[in-house]
């Protein structure tokens, strides 16, 4: 069978007229060749026909043996035949079995034949054909043009006007830019000025103007690309030989365009929504942080809330109001329902719930710090085996200086394990309370004990007489008594508590050594031969004296 349809296509072959003829050869053959194998035609690559910077035709199918390239060759080499002539270089197409021919002044160029045409989208050879020619066509006006002074000179002068006025648009956009921005600033500092609570301005005009600012800034560049674009495509217009680029910029600035217009008609109402749910939510959030910011700083008092939780109160407020407008505006984004979109939303609250479990569980902590007011900035604190003032009570860690040249970070987890000793709130006001231990033996009495230690305390100068410094017998053990000296310090003394209590201590020692009483912790090794027992004459040693309640 096939030997038969190759003997029917070699017959056809010789019986047709030379008229038809492409490149050289009856065109039927490329008819034959591409039923005879059709897999040499697929293979084929493809090869543009370009002239004057234009893209003419594209051949993609082989004839005759030829390939695209050869074929794109052979057209070239025509064209150049024709140009040389100096004819009138007129376009037109012609039907023929083979195809359609592509002509310039009655010149066969080419053959666009049913391989070089996309049938499954509904282009013909005819079709294909007719855009070839008016692409040829213009190709041809802009070789003319290419070769004229004259038009060149005033495309020249064109395109510097163009560019003039282009300098002037670009000119005139910085100075509307800088006045808007001038007229902003002085009308939203002007209106946010009378916003008041109790007195009090709660609204920060720098919030605003920085986002009014911004937004001016992103209108101008968006301007500036805009008006650059048209120039560009205008100038590149005008040159013939740059005029396909400026069309294509053309094009693809109306395609865009239009695909854009149609994507935000589309978008519109759920754009709109969202738009309208984030300035609303910016709203809030600015005017909350002013109005927390007033209460940090004492400005502002209200019941339920204070200096200490002013801070965390802001930062919740802030997440939980971008939170709540995220989670309202989601539905609205363009793309949100789409796989891509919902899979990445997944994946995100995956990591978060996985990686963040610590991370939450120490900000809960820090909160729960904050709330119950158990540490404050500026105190003095002992949590576990750390004792120091409180630098930073954060989300995370909780930060004391121990005044030894140390700083402690504790995550607020461990400092929720743990008990925390506050030895800043004894008394209302500023200052802080500390002690000091001293394990003396029962040959001592107690009475004068006491006074020593009061002595040593009113010794050292930081510590405040009021309230008047104190000793308790915390316990009586098997060899001594255990004695505690508690005292305040004012908040005035610049000096870390570690420099007081080691004054103090200092003072202790010398007070002891004066009155001949060793601070000592005995142990029972042997009965001793005198009693220890101090008789009532001598419970009065100095420095103690008898009070009215021992007389």
């Amino acid at each position: 069978m096939s030997a038969l349809l190759r003997l029917l296509c070699l017959l056809t072959i010789f019986l047709l007229p030379a008229a038809h003829a492409d490149d050289g050869v009856p065109a039927l053959v490329a008819e034959a060749a591409s039923v005879v194998a059709p897999s040499q035609a697929a293979a084929a690559r493809t090869a543009p026909l370009m002239f004057a910077n234009r893209k003419v035709f594209v051949f993609r199918a082989a004839l005759a043996g030829y390939p695209p390239d050869e074929r794109a060759t052979g057209a070239q080499r025509r064209l150049e035949g024709v140009l040389a002539k100096n004819g009138p270089l007129q376009t037109s197409t012609r039907m023929i079995p083979e195809g359609t021919q592509v002509l310039l002044d009655g010149v066969q160029l080419f053959v666009v034949v049913p391989g070089d045409v996309n049938q499954l989208a509904g282009d013909t050879t005819e079709s294909v054909a007719k855009t070839a020619a008016g692409e040829l066509s213009k190709a041809v006006l802009d070789y003319r043009e290419q070769g004229s002074w004259r038009y060149l000179a005033i495309a020249a002068a064109v395109c510097a006007a163009a560019t003039l006025v282009f300098w002037l648009v670009w000119m005139g956009l910085t100075r509307l830019y800088h006045w808007a921005k001038r007229r902003s600033g002085i009308l939203l500092a002007s209106r946010l000025r009378d916003v008041r609570l109790k007195n009090v301005r709660v609204l920060d005009a720098e919030h605003y103007i920085a986002f009014a600012y911004q937004l001016l800034s992103a209108v101008l560049w968006g301007l500036r690309l805009m008006a650059t674009y048209l120039w560009a495509a205008f100038v590149l217009g005008r040159l013939p030989y740059t005029r396909s680029w400026g069309e294509s910029l053309s094009g693809y600035l109306f395609d865009v365009a239009a695909d854009v217009f149609q994507a935000i008609i589309g978008a519109l109402p759920g754009l709109v929504l969202v738009c309208v749910i984030f300035a609303i939510a910016r709203l809030i959030a600015a005017t909350a942080a002013s109005l927390f910011k007033r209460v940090e700083s004492g400005e502002l008092q209200i019941g339920w809330l204070d200096k200490d939780t002013a801070l965390p109160t802001r930062r919740i407020a802030s997440v939980v109001i971008w939170l709540f407008a995220l989670a309202m505006a989601y539905p609205y984004l363009p793309g949100s329902h789409t796989a891509a979109f919902q899979g990445l939303s997944v994946l995100v609250g995956l990591m978060v719930s996985i990686g963040a479990s610590s991370i939450v569980g120490q900000g809960a902590s820090g909160l729960i710090l904050m709330y119950t007011r158990a540490l404050r900035k500026g105190e003095y604190v002992r949590v576990g085996d750390s004792e120091g003032t409180v630098v930073d009570v954060g989300m995370f860690e909780t930060r004391l200086r121990t005044g030894l040249g140390e700083e402690v970070a504790l995550p607020n987890a461990w400092v929720m394990s743990q008990t925390t000793k506050n030895y800043s709130r004894a008394q209302p006001g500023g200052g802080f309370v500390l002690d000091s231990t001293v394990t003396i033996g029962y040959a001592t009495p107690w009475r004068q004990v006491h006074a020593m230690l009061e002595l040593a305390a009113s010794r050292t100068t930081e510590l405040s007489t009021t309230p008047k410094p104190y000793v308790m017998q915390l316990a009586l053990q098997d060899y001594y008594v255990q004695y505690r000296l508690v005292a305040y310090a004012s908040a005035e003394v610049p000096r870390q508590r570690a420099e007081v209590l080691n004054r103090l201590h200092q003072n202790i020692i010398d007070v002891f050594n004066e009155f001949d009483v060793q601070i000592t912790s005995p142990h029972y090794i042997d009965d001793p031969k005198e009693s220890h027992v101090v008789p009532p004459g001598e419970w009065f040693r100095a420095p103690a004296q008898r009070g009215e309640e021992d007389k």
